[in-house]
């Protein structure tokens, strides 16, 4: 299930219409009351989220889906009129997935849809990853800093993830941008420092065991 926050009905019909007909189930809603009262009744799989909303705005929406158990990993697509850096690194430092600048096509809305899925639907694995004072459990997609437990968006534990299993191994922003992001994911590496900044700052001391290697890229150092 998909669901479609946006206030202009005409845009909102069009892009659940859309959705129907690729496939997917989707509701819309003009507000984040009636969207709340739905979440209440029914997790989605996905949220497109229209930044500027009556009312509750979305990125206050999305900061409450990230703090909520329910829907910690639910992922979100922003999308907004506006185009500016500003906006796209405002959603995605809160921990939105991609972000959708309008004017936007119904085919690229339905792409990124796909492509946001594909990397979320990742198979349950129970292994424990440890580094130093970061324990990170796959199937439970959880992490325990200094003994605290974290609560990572999607894309913040993935990148923890693949320092994790790669340990010492330096990362371009351009390689991972293409692999926690997907090859198919228009942004800039930009995304990627904002991720890696919120990152290190929910670990606490342990995110100084993510290393920036000046002129390259990002990797996990044997000491948190």
């Amino acid at each position: 299930m998909i669901y479609c926050v946006e206030d202009d009905t005409a845009i909102r019909e069009l892009m659940v219409y859309t959705l129907k007909a690729s496939g997917f189930e989707a509701r819309g809603f003009a507000d984040a009351k009636d969207f709340w009262d739905a979440v209440d009744s029914e997790v989605p799989n996905l949220v497109l989220l229209d930044i500027m909303l009556p009312g509750e705005d979305g990125i206050t929406v999305l900061e409450k889906l990230r703090n909520r158990a329910d829907t910690r990993t639910v992922p979100v697509i922003m999308a907004s009129a506006k185009s500016t850096e500003y906006d796209k690194v405002s959603g995605l430092d809160r921990g939105a997935d991609d972000y959708l600048a309008k004017p936007f096509g119904m085919m690229e809305m339905v792409s990124r849809v796909r492509a946001v899925l594909r990397r979320s639907a990742a198979p349950q694995d129970d292994t424990t990853l440890r580094s130093g004072n970061i324990e990170l459990n796959i199937g439970e997609h959880r992490v325990i800093a200094n003994g605290i437990d974290v609560q990572l968006t999607l894309k913040e534990f993935e990148l923890l993830r693949l320092f994790m299993e790669n340990p010492g191994h330096v990362f371009s922003r351009e390689s991972l941008l293409s692999r926690i992001w997907g090859e198919d994911f228009i942004g800039e590496s930009r995304t990627v420092d904002v991720h890696i900044g919120t990152l290190r700052a929910k670990l606490g001391e342990a995110g100084d065991s993510i290393e920036t290697v000046r002129g390259v890229g990002y990797r996990m150092g044997k000491k948190s």
